[in-house]
């Protein structure tokens, strides 16, 4: 039976399947947190890697966003190295990737943001990150990019057939769209579209986003034996450490399985104190103080 993420070693989880990886967040309780980062910007510590630092502070998943499938490049890994590789050797975590789902028809209500063709989502973009040895893919939208729920639910399809990592999907923000952020209906549709994971805003960060409504929208994932990931995507990431333990706590209540933190800090990461706040709140300071000192050699 596979190790709870909590207690596992960093040498037993860069081991697990996705299957594996699923149970072993499942077993967990509610205690993993997942940091974003953007792998295009000169680090907070200019030297190393923002997922270094996450790890550092208490991550367990990492996310990069920014991250180009044809073009693969993170800052302070060696290129001609094979970076998702080197990254895995450097932070011992399961890593995924944000892909996103434009959707060329959606009204906005801001003005638009072109991405390139390796940061969209498509089978071919897809391909090639599961040629990378990408853990997860996260279907969601940066801001201003035009993703919609609709989009969302024909990539997590094209993705199933072409992808033996996790899917995680679901908006975080409107991303641009004119749009609820998120539907019950919708993530019936992203379930029986064969998503692992359904994204929903944290508490506190969409405007009329309630406990009412996440708790029913976890209920309904667990029932179809899926996981759901509260995400602050709002900037929030980057406001005092009492805002994010109350987040933390107000999300753990309804239920997630996992917290996401996002990026929006300077040099593209959430304060590393934020990290260590979220982690702290969800865990207590014996699990995350376990979590950043075992040593990635274990």
């Amino acid at each position: 039976m596979v190790k709870r993420l909590l207690s596992a070693n960093a040498t037993e989880i860069v081991e697990m399947t996705s299957t594996e990886l699923k149970q072993s967040i499942k077993a967990s309780d509610g205690r993993v947190v997942l940091a974003e980062n953007v792998v295009t910007r000169t680090p907070v510590i200019p030297d190393i890697t923002n997922s270094e630092l996450s790890r550092a502070f208490g991550a367990d998943l990492i996310l990069l966003n920014g991250l180009d499938a044809f073009d693969p490049k993170i800052v302070n890994i060696d290129e001609n190295k094979h970076v998702i590789k080197e990254l895995r050797k450097l932070v011992a975590r399961p890593i995924g990737v944000n892909l996103e789902p434009v959707d060329v028809q959606a009204t906005m209500t801001e003005e638009k943001l072109n991405i390139s063709e390796g940061r969209q989502a498509s089978p071919k973009t897809v391909k090639a990150l599961e040629q990378l040895g990408i853990n997860f893919i996260c279907m969601t939208g940066n801001p201003g990019t035009g993703v919609s729920n609709e989009r969302i639910v024909n990539a997590i399809a094209d993705t199933r057939a072409n992808f033996s990592g996790l899917i995680i999907a679901g908006k975080m923000h409107s991303a641009g769209v004119d749009e609820p952020v998120i539907t019950k209906t919708f993530v019936n549709k992203f379930i029986d579209a064969g998503a692992d994971i359904i994204l929903a805003p944290s508490i506190g960060t969409v405007p009329g986003f309630d406990e009412i409504q996440l708790k029913e929208i976890v209920k309904a994932v667990h029932q179809h034996g899926g996981l759901v990931m509260s995400a602050i995507g709002t900037s929030q990431e980057s406001s005092d450490p009492s805002t994010i333990r109350d987040f933390a706590i107000r999300n753990k209540v309804c239920g997630v399985d996992i917290q996401h933190i996002g990026d929006a800090g300077f040099g593209g990461l959430a304060p590393v104190n934020n990290i260590f706040e979220l982690s702290k709140a969800i865990r207590g300071e014996r699990h995350t103080v376990s979590m950043i000192a075992r040593s990635i050699q274990r």
